[in-house]
């Protein structure tokens, strides 16, 4: 027996790269060998016989090619390039022997050629050879970068959505197809991508999971097995890199968990929180879903409040079940459809539940649901079709129906919006949106998880708010830190106690004038969360604050933070020289751009 001894880990994570470029050459070898021989042999041939026969000089006298000069005539003979006879001209025999080499190089030649052709054109050698161009784009990667796992919708919405504010992406995916979009896409800058498993460990480390610049993983294909396996692989290979999957299972999203700290969306379970939170605050609904698409999204419409009464769930699957969960946390009485429930049997809720056992796109079926007394229903099936015919059937028998529905497939996105239901999933919106929210701005995901607890007229006053003072498209969000760091020019007031967050948000040429900015969130340095602060707040140091208002804006706050003049007009109304003091973080900033580094201006 063999017992081998387990070698000692190191904290640091290993930075090793395979290199494509030998399996790229040794499948050139393997597939060109026989050509290659075959040419190498019809030279040589042709060099042997060359030399062996006889030719006559200028004075007539037997003479033999060397093999020297044999090889020189075949060189540009075999080559079909032609270039005379030498040193003395041909024999008959000679020329009769050149003549058959020349015919036995163009078919060596041919064959060659044609191997070469058919190799690529093959689909292992262009996936060799993408796999290597894939690795060498990783490999150069100077910046911090995530790896994308799956390029279907979601994939794709993130991928975007990253490019547009500068973060570089990896995108791996199984499907070739869908590589290729990549290429097709306009982007801003280069998406390396490259068609594999992502749940082999292997082929994560071609995709840059050891590189040095790897800051995090997105597990966002349609398996969740996939999913659950490069959580797996992240967590054993780097767990210091945060990971976001995706997963519909309840079981495997607790599989997930076991490995280190994921993030695990389930769109199923965000869905069952927003219906809720439009039941109670419809404002707070339109805020969240307003906020998680991103800047440049247009404002929504607020959605009506349905009347207290009885729920119809169409499906009973998982996505159902959740549902049916929240809606009866919620104090409504429920019933359900579904082929595959009995009517008889434990439906797994906390609750009194009536079922009805068949096809809810079957008119009969939805007439035994009532829904003449009832005030909302939710199309949840796994079709799109039958979600579709459920939510028209059910328009026309009630028209004062809360309805919400779920949509599977993107190219079914306008035939919903065409349906104009109440409340819409569409998971790889949820997944994209959260995935996008939490990575971009942690500080915008932690205050979106303060909107439920809300009342409706805190929703709808941050709306108005954000209304009036950034119109109806969303404007960027952004953070600052009041720290020596990112606020040297302020941190001194700020410690000296009374700066009010008012203060802060005057503007650099007038501090009789507000910037047009709404403060989101304060997170004070013991970790105390502050959701929309009042302009009475005050300051202090370490505190970090989330806005949203545009870079003219910002480049207001900034100037603030970092420019003594500005700060002492702003926060003091003092009028003083001058002067730029930068922090750490921003010394380096200006010494990249060739700006001053703290001399007087």
């Amino acid at each position: 027996m063999v017992i081998r001894r387990r070698r000692r880990r190191s904290n640091q994570p290993e930075h090793r790269y395979e290199d494509p470029t030998s399996a790229t050459v040794f499948v050139v070898l393997r597939r060109m060998r026989a050509p290659l021989i075959t040419l190498i042999v019809l030279f040589a041939i042709g060099v042997l016989g060359l030399a062996l026969i006889p030719g006559r000089d200028q004075a007539g006298h037997t003479v033999h090619l060397t093999l020297f000069d044999a090889f020189y005539v075949m060189s540009y003979t075999a080559t079909t390039i032609g270039f005379g006879e030498t040193p003395w001209p041909f024999t008959v025999a000679q020329r009769l022997w050149v003549t058959a080499c020349i015919f036995m190089s163009v078919l060596g030649w041919a064959y060659a050629v044609g191997t070469l052709l058919s190799l690529v054109q093959d689909h292992g050698f262009r996936q060799v050879r993408a796999r290597h161009r894939f690795s060498r784009q990783v490999m150069r990667l100077r910046e911090p970068f995530l790896i994308v796992a799956g390029y279907g919708r979601a994939g794709e919405l993130v991928v975007r959505s990253f490019d547009a504010m500068g973060q570089q992406v990896v995108v791996i995916d199984p499907d070739s197809a869908r590589i290729d979009e990549l290429d097709l896409g306009s982007f801003r800058s280069d998406v390396p991508g490259v068609a594999a498993d992502a749940g082999d460990p292997a082929q994560l480390r071609l995709a840059g999971i050891d590189h040095r610049y790897c800051a995090g993983i997105l597990a966002l294909t349609g398996d969740d097995q996939v999913n659950l396996s490069v959580t797996m692989a992240a967590a054993l290979l780097r767990p210091d890199l945060p990971v976001i999957s995706h997963t519909i299972i309840g079981s495997t999203a607790e599989q997930m968990r076991a490995f280190g700290t994921p993030t695990v969306i389930d769109p199923f379970e965000r869905f069952g929180d927003h219906l809720r939170l439009s039941l109670h605050s419809p404002a707070g609904f339109q805020l969240l879903t307003w906020l998680e698409a991103g800047p440049g999204a247009e404002l929504p419409e607020r959605g009506r409040t349905p009347r207290p009464g009885r729920w119809v769930v169409c499906g009973f699957g998982r996505f159902g079940h959740e549902l049916a969960r929240y809606l009866l946390e919620s104090g409504v009485d429920l019933t359900v459809i579904d082929e595959r429930v009995d009517p008889d049997g434990e439906t797994g809720l906390d609750g009194e539940v009536e079922v009805i056992q068949g096809d809810a796109g079957d008119p009969e079926i939805l007439d035994r649901a009532g829904l003449d007394t009832a005030v909302g229903l939710v199309a949840g099936t796994d079709d799109d079709v039958t979600n579709l015919s459920i939510l028209a059937g059910a328009r026309k028998r009630n028209d004062e129906l809360y309805l919400a529905g779920r949509q599977n497939r993107a190219t079914s996105a306008e035939l919903f919006d065409a349906m104009h239901p109440d409340a819409l999933l569409v998971p790889s919106d949820v997944v994209a949106h959260e995935a996008y929210a939490r990575i971009s701005s942690p500080l915008l995901w932690r205050f979106l998880r303060h909107i439920p607890g809300q009342d409706d007229k805190w929703s709808a006053d941050l709306v108005s708010r954000l209304v009036n003072e950034c119109g109806h498209v969303l404007p960027p969000v952004w953070k600052i830190r009041l720290d020596a760091d990112r606020a040297p020019a302020a941190i001194d007031r700020v410690n000296g106690g009374g700066v009010l967050l008012g203060d802060l948000l005057r503007r650099p040429e007038d501090r009789t004038r507000r910037l047009h900015i709404v403060t989101l969130l304060l997170v004070r340095a013991d970790g105390e969360e502050v959701p929309a602060p009042p302009m009475e707040t005050v300051l202090n140091p370490g505190d970090e604050l989330l806005f949203a208002g545009g870079g003219r804006e910002r480049r207001g706050v900034e100037s603030t933070l970092v420019v003594e003049s500005t700060a002492a007009y702003v926060l003091s109304g003092d009028h003083v020289r001058a002067r730029l003091r930068l922090g750490a973080a921003h010394k380096r900033r200006h010494r990249n751009l060739g700006l001053p580094t703290g001399k007087s201006q």
